[in-house]
């Protein structure tokens, strides 16, 4: 008696399967690192941002600024000011949020920095000084 050698349909099928299966897990895991790699981008950009208003602008004036942008913190890389999908914080849709709270003019007694993350909650950083 002659045997064949190969394959049945259904162990082609089941590897088709198989292969196709593990093809989504690896691009539904591949996108979920991407998006926390961006979450740890935003994270450093607002922690810049927060060194800066209180390590540098604040020791340097005694207040906290309106509004902040390159030329407000000269001491931090004007590229952090940039999300991660290449919008720059002041415009629409940025991820990147500044509100200067308790103001009289430009002069600020406090601040509120945000972010909106995408895997996490929105990350929030606080001024010091209240």
């Amino acid at each position: 008696m002659k045997h064949q050698r190969g394959f049945t349909v259904i162990e082609i099928v089941v590897a088709i399967v198989f292969v196709g299966a593990a093809a989504l897990l690896l691009l539904l895991q591949k996108g979920n690192l991407e998006a926390a790699e961006r979450d740890e981008s935003r994270k450093v950009a607002v922690n810049a941002m927060y060194y800066n208003l209180e390590e540098v602008f604040y020791e340097k004036n005694g207040f906290y600024p309106s509004k902040i942008d390159s030329k407000t913190l000269r001491a931090m890389d004007p590229a952090l000011f940039t999300d991660p999908r290449g919008v720059k914080m002041g415009d629409e849709g940025a991820n990147y949020r500044y509100e200067g709270l308790n103001c009289n003019n430009d002069s600020c007694k406090s601040y509120k920095l945000s972010s909106t993350m995408e895997k996490e909650a929105e990350y929030v950083k606080t001024s010091r000084n209240k």
